[in-house]
């Protein structure tokens, strides 16, 4: 091999100005991230608080990730339409008055409107993450520079119950939201100063798909409503049924004008006829249900079955994320080398092979098994978050990085929410028993587990190792211009 092609095929340095950007917006990210599990470990004090029984409170959780998931299209489009710079400063602003607000709740249903609003301001700012990092990486920097942003996104619901536990421990109940005032400032202030100014845009602004908004957003909503309304009456209630037929109905209304508008949707179903991206974007679905469901097991798996503390359910949560920790920068320096077609299926069989662990569990189960399951998921977390994001966008032309990247967070957070209502509804046993058992909670990890396995099968359909060209590498600094599409 020649110098020239040696030079060519090199990986692209990432240079202070890429560092300085995914620095400022990991910041934003990770307060979003963090916060959507750090209830989680908090639950039941929460809903002994309120006086809220499970059904109820875990709104909390599901609340929150459903505003991120209707926030997330919206952002999108504002973004192009107003410029990125402000609309991330807006996201952090309603994040920052959301996290107060739920400070000051009185009772459980004022706590889950406040948490519907921090939501909001969460899903705005992450896919302004990723369309700016996206951009300014390149296809050639793409997998590295992942493997650094995945860090908000995996690691940061990982470590939420830790600190949570550690809040609730030493503080009251109302820091687990106050924590996030004094970083919201100092994100929003970073942001001032180093993000590029929004360019003037002379082009007329793409209209906002209000027939989508309307479809799709209260599909997801009346979806997660009947799996959550199930663990307590059932899945042959009225209710239940009413909102599973009228989700599905909302889905196909959306699917039929998605396909049929002339206009840009607000989820542009067209990018699903490239195999590999509809195939990343199905693992990132189930990476959210299955992450986002064991994150929510757990602390109450510690609490109800080996009867630890708030403080201590939080920090066994550790080894889980030291597994992620350590399985994400592995993956970022291995992706773009090896490509996630053999990467992704290795992180999926160690998050079954650790789910198993935790269906066999129950009281008398020895922390050291529990401990080793915990690192196993963790790590193969690491190995799949990164490599699929990365072969996802590598998957699209540079224009549908911003529609992309929608789809990406929509999917990723309806998946998050819509695990949390299953393993509710699993835990209750479908209405049969209020208080979960040792037995439910050994049936909920089966959910993982499964997850994992499809995750396993649908790696299959990744694209290989990519294929560097002397025109992967951005044009110096042009690129790290937010909005630019």
């Amino acid at each position: 091999m020649s110098v020239n092609q040696a030079e060519e095929s090199a990986p692209a340095r990432i240079d202070a100005a890429l560092l300085t950007v995914v620095g400022v917006m990991v910041l934003g990210g990770m307060m979003s991230y963090l916060d959507a599990t750090i209830v989680n470990v908090g639950i039941s004090t929460l809903g002994g608080e309120f006086n809220a029984p499970l059904a109820t409170i875990e709104w909390v959780t599901t609340g929150y990730l459903l505003a991120v998931a209707f926030a997330i299209p919206l952002a999108s489009w504002a973004t192009v339409r107003f410029g990125a710079k402000r609309m991330w400063l807006l996201g952090l602003t309603l994040f920052l008055a959301g996290s107060t607000l739920c400070a000051f709740a009185w009772n459980a249903e004022s706590l889950i409107v406040f948490r519907v609003l921090q939501g909001l301001g969460g899903g705005m700012v992450d896919p302004i993450m990723m369309t700016v990092v996206a951009r300014a990486a390149g296809p050639k920097r793409i997998g590295r520079v992942m493997g650094l942003i995945s860090l908000p996104i995996t690691l940061g619901p990982v470590v939420g119950p830790i600190v949570g536990g550690l809040l609730l421990e030493q503080l009251s109940w109302e820091w687990l939201f106050l924590v996030n005032i004094p970083f919201a400032l100092a994100a929003m202030i970073l942001a001032v100063y180093v993000l590029p100014a929004d360019p003037p845009r002379d082009d007329t602004p793409a209209p906002l798909d209000a027939l989508g908004v309307l479809l799709l957003c209260p599909g997801f909503a009346a979806l997660v409503f009947a799996l959550s309304q199930a663990g307590g009456s059932g899945i042959s209630s009225p209710q239940v049924l009413m909102g599973l037929i009228g989700g599905l109905l909302l889905f196909t209304g959306y699917g039929v004008h998605a396909l049929r508008t002339t206009k840009t949707p607000l989820l542009d179903l067209r990018l699903f006829s490239n195999k590999g991206f509809t195939a990343s974007v199905t693992i990132m679905f189930l990476l959210g249900g299955g992450l986002f469901s064991l994150l929510f097991l757990l602390p109450l798996y510690y609490q109800d079955v080996h009867g630890h503390s708030v403080l201590e359910s939080g920090l066994l949560l550790a080894p889980l994320g030291l597994g992620t920790l350590i399985g994400m920068p592995v993956a970022g320096r291995l992706a773009d080398t090896y490509g996630a077609k053999r990467l992704v299926p290795t992180g999926a069989l160690l998050i079954a092979a650790g789910s198993l662990v935790l269906t066999q569990s129950g009281p008398d189960t020895s922390q050291v098994p529990l401990t080793f399951a915990q690192f196993a998921a963790g790590f193969g977390m690491g190995l799949v978050g990164a490599p699929t994001m990365g072969s996802a966008y590598r998957t699209v032309p540079s224009d549908a990085v911003g529609n992309a990247t929608g789809a990406i967070f929509i999917l990723n957070q309806i998946g998050a929410s819509l695990g949390i209502a299953v393993v509710v509804m699993i835990l209750q046993g479908n209405g049969k028993h209020a208080a979960p058992t040792a037995q439910s909670f050994s049936n909920s990890f089966w959910w993982t587990f499964s997850a994992a396995l499809v995750v396993f099968l649908t790696a299959l359909l990744l694209p290989g190792k990519p294929r560097p060209t002397p025109s992967d590498t951005p044009a110096p600094h042009d690129d790290l211009v937010p909005d630019r599409t």
